[in-house]
């Protein structure tokens, strides 16, 4: 993951310098989770059935072949949008390939007992990587370039690729029955019927896909823009410190969660923790002190960190052991696929309104719907039940 956020600032960086065209790094959202929404149900059956090492060594594969077409773009000069298109719309297909699988692979390592841990724990590192890879590959632009950087990026992907040729996870280590066959939309439908008639897993998968049909990490992209906005300094160190802030939040989340055992996964905390995150957002969005910028990215990055990780424990707690991997992928379609769009709501809007409003748009009506969602679901079902 770290080498994955080391592309993604150094090719934003060079996209936006080439282009400086916000359209195109919303297209770098839409093309990164579109993959998710059309296929994420799909590769998730594949994890129930195959070898999710070697699912996510494809996937790592097609990662490091992106790193080294950008390279080349780069060294031969001949960037172009078809070009940078075509690699993200790779990207987005490797991601699509290796993430439920990724998930899978964790229930297998540690049982059902310590996976809430075992999930935050994951994200946690994600997180740690959020904030290493804007760090790391802020300092591969500035000491290697775009080329040396991009290429030397290439190469981080190689331990995780050796470990999991051995690493003892493979189908034998599964004691649930292995689905036949994947039937197409009619596995796909069979899913989400299970999804629906579970309260749990319904929740979370609308609290997730609300949060990435209006937001996403598509501030993320319009993150250079942001930086020069604020004005201070130089540009790209704005750049780098902006992205670290919301990782660091995260990180700091991880790690204060975890150690003191502290927000046991619950529906509606996970609830409160995402409205939080809708006004850190919008208030980032409005500010145009740099000071406060950071602050209320680090406040984005913990809450962030500490719903989305109890969604995905909630839902791998309440998925049938047989259908594991298809109801992950029908979550990670909601979690992940649904972020296609926020590269509208805030990358295309933005281009004609400017992304400070069309991010503070974006959260604002999220955090009216998840209001609606919370007034309906708690408090007017504790009216209605009465005094105990």
């Amino acid at each position: 993951m770290m080498a994955d956020n080391i592309e993604h600032v150094i090719s934003y960086w060079v996209v936006f310098q080439k282009f400086h065209s916000p359209s195109l790094l919303a297209f770098a959202v839409v093309s990164h989770w579109a993959p998710f929404l059309a296929f994420a149900a799909y590769t998730g059956g594949l994890a129930d059935r195959f070898d999710v090492r070697r699912l996510i060594q494809i996937g790592m594969l097609m990662f490091m072949g992106v790193s080294l077409g950008w390279g080349v773009m780069f060294l031969t000069d001949s960037t172009a949008q078809w070009k940078a298109m075509a690699l993200l719309v790779t990207h987005g297909l490797a991601g699509v390939i290796w993430l439920p699988a990724s998930q899978v692979l964790i229930h297998k390592i540690v049982g059902a007992e310590q996976l809430p841990s075992a999930v935050r724990l994951n994200a946690t590192g994600r997180y740690l990587a959020f904030l290493l890879g804007p760090a790391v590959g802020g300092a591969l632009l500035l000491l290697l370039g775009p080329v040396r950087g991009i290429l030397v990026n290439a190469l981080i992907y190689a331990p995780l690729f050796l470990w999991l040729i051995r690493a003892p996870y493979g189908p034998g280590s599964s004691i649930a029955p292995r689905p036949q066959g994947i039937r197409g939309f009619a596995d796909i439908w069979l899913t989400m019927k299970v999804v629906k008639q579970n309260p749990v897993l319904l929740s979370m998968t609308v609290l997730v896909g609300a949060s990435a049909f209006f937001i996403g990490n598509a501030y993320q992209a319009q993150m250079p823009g942001f930086a020069f906005d604020l004005g201070l300094g130089r540009p790209d160190h704005n750049y780098s410190v902006l992205l670290a802030a919301d990782a660091a939040g995260g990180l700091a989340a991880g790690l204060i969660l975890e150690s003191r055992g502290l927000l046991p996964p619950r529906v509606r905390t996970a609830y409160v923790l995402a409205m939080i995150w809708c006004c850190a957002l919008a208030g980032f969005a409005r500010s145009s002190s740099y000071a406060v910028a950071i602050t209320l990215l680090f406040v984005a990055g913990f809450v962030e960190l500490a719903f989305n990780s109890m969604a995905q424990s909630l839902v791998q707690l309440n998925a049938p052991a047989e259908i594991r991997g298809r109801v992950i992928g029908v979550f990670a379609m909601s979690a992940n696929g649904l972020r296609t769009f926020s590269g509208l709501t805030v990358g295309l809007l933005g281009a004609s309104i400017g992304i400070h409003n069309s991010l503070s748009y974006s959260a604002a009506a999220l955090l009216s719907l998840y209001v609606a969602i919370f007034f309906t679901r708690y408090v007017m079902r504790q009216r209605l039940a009465g005094p105990p």
